[in-house]
């Protein structure tokens, strides 16, 4: 899809931008290509730089209650120092690659409520004008996959996604936010917890895996959630149905035997297990409100009541409108 955008800031008869990502699903850490097609005004103009910015939508809790806005966490310079002579149209392509957390947008095909955007800068004769966003599909790395398609032949199902703003302590997160993917629980876990949400954290050597249970009869009292930490190589072989159930299962005696204390667990070598302490608050997101049941392929991903992939386009284009930054409300 192509959004088009007069550079406002240059006035009637400037050059106009479209930004056409290449189709099909990027990877977290992997290549983002496509094209940055400009046009020519009623004069000739120096294009001092193109840049294009990642955008995400997150939610941020406050001591007023939760926001949610627009925050960039990636620019890409991809050209600049040339001329566009009037009415001149010139392509400019482009490939540059994702941040390792880049969150996750599709499961099967199918989105998961995640907003993501490719917004492009134009920097002409001093004046800068940012354009419309153009949609990012991200699709999961094959490990975070396997996990996800584990947990879905265990019986869990895809409830919600949504985006926080904050850090999860202890882990090697980079970007200021995480995603969480809250899954209904399975059948011989329901009478110990209401959720679970899981947080993938990539990096070029692996992923780490936050898992945190949502325990029956409300949460920790202070504030402080118990997580769960495991790490995994991307090349990992391993029978992921039991290790997934053999980490639900730790997770679940964890959060049982800390309900009065809340601390730091030992390394595990095999499993490269640990806890560590969340102090960003917890809240479900808005995604898709919808429970879906797990079938034998994965993790099933439903879109009935909830947000369907044309919606979550047509959003992208109003869901940062007053974001002039990028930045989001912090409280």
């Amino acid at each position: 899809m192509v959004f088009k955008r007069l550079l406002g800031s240059l006035g009637v008869g400037g050059p106009t931008v479209d930004t056409v990502l290449d189709p099909g699903a990027a990877l977290p850490g992997g290549p983002l290509s496509g094209q940055v097609h400009l046009k020519g005004g009623n004069a000739d103009f120096d294009i001092e730089h193109i840049t294009l910015e990642l955008i995400a939508r997150v939610e941020a809790e406050h001591e007023e209650g939760e926001s949610e806005g627009g925050i960039a966490f990636e620019r890409f310079t991809v050209a600049g120092g040339f001329r566009l002579a009037e009415g001149e149209e010139r392509a400019v392509p482009f490939t540059v690659t994702l941040p390792w957390e880049t969150p996750v947008t599709e499961l099967y095909g199918q989105p998961l409520g995640i907003v993501l955007g490719v917004r492009t800068e134009l920097s002409v004769a001093g004046a800068k004008d940012k354009g419309d966003l153009d949609p990012l599909s991200v699709r999961p790395l094959p490990v975070q996959e396997a996990i996800l398609q584990a947990l879905g032949q265990l019986g869990f199902g895809f409830k919600s996604a949504d985006l926080e703003y904050g850090r999860i302590h202890g882990t090697g997160q980079t970007l200021p936010f995480y995603q969480e993917i809250e899954l209904t629980p399975a059948a011989q876990y329901a009478h110990a917890v209401n959720e679970i949400e899981v947080t993938f954290l990539a990096h070029p050597g692996g992923v780490e895996v936050v898992l945190e249970a949502d325990k029956r009869g409300g949460l920790l009292s202070g504030g402080h959630d118990v997580l769960t930490r495991f790490t995994v190589g991307h090349q990992d072989v391993r029978d992921w149905n039991t290790e997934v159930d053999g980490w639900v299962r730790q997770l679940v005696e964890h959060r049982a035997a800390h309900t009065a204390h809340v601390g730091y667990g030992h390394a595990d070598p095999y499993g490269g297990h640990h806890h560590v302490e969340h102090h960003d608050g917890h809240r479900s997101g808005p995604g898709m409100g919808t429970a879906v049941a797990a079938g034998a392929a994965g993790l099933a991903v439903g879109v009935a009541g909830g947000m369907v992939a044309a919606e979550v386009v047509d959003e992208i284009g109003d869901a940062f409108e007053d974001d002039d930054e990028g930045g989001e409300d912090e409280g």
